[in-house]
């Protein structure tokens, strides 16, 4: 009984939990969502259950090499380097500590901004690249939510299949 409970409750809350926490960036949110199919499957103890986590975790893995490599790809194609982005990401990392749940991608974007600004010694030319990172970060976003979409809706046919 409890079991059913257990299944029937964990599972999708987590699944809507990591959905929320891509969209505000506070908790890891395509791992959350993994972990949402993960607890599913460890119930049912069933080989439906264990192919549909194989196939959420499938997911999981094209929505994490997708999130970095769509977007960076983009990222260097507009000229951003390497060295900027890394250096980027050091201020996401700050900017989530100083400004927690936007400090992330405002320390991203600002820095950036920042970088190209003092590279190129023209605004509207670090500007332009800014936008082009604020295109990016959604992208990243964006890809993460298709992700996290595709193992809610195969957890869903698993429960459906599972019945």
């Amino acid at each position: 009984m409890a079991e059913d409970w257990l299944g029937g409750l964990v599972p999708p809350l987590l699944i809507i939990i990591g959905i929320l926490g891509i969209v505000v960036p506070v908790l890891p949110g395509l791992f959350i969502t993994l972990v949402g199919a993960f607890v599913w499957a460890l119930i049912t103890s069933s080989t439906t259950g264990w192919v549909i986590f194989g196939v959420c975790v499938l997911w999981f893995a094209a929505g994490i090499a997708g999130q970095y490599l769509i977007p960076g790809r983009r990222l260097r194609q507009e000229g951003i380097g390497t060295a900027t982005l890394l250096l980027a990401v050091l201020g996401a990392i700050a900017g989530f500590f100083v400004l927690p749940v936007i400090g992330a991608f405002v320390g991203f974007v600002g820095t950036i901004f920042l970088i190209e600004g003092a590279r190129t010694r023209d605004r509207s030319h670090a500007w332009a690249r800014t936008k082009v990172a604020l295109r990016a970060v959604a992208t990243s976003i964006g890809i993460e939510l298709i992700a996290a979409f595709a193992i809610a809706a195969t957890y869903a046919v698993g429960v459906f299949l599972h019945r």
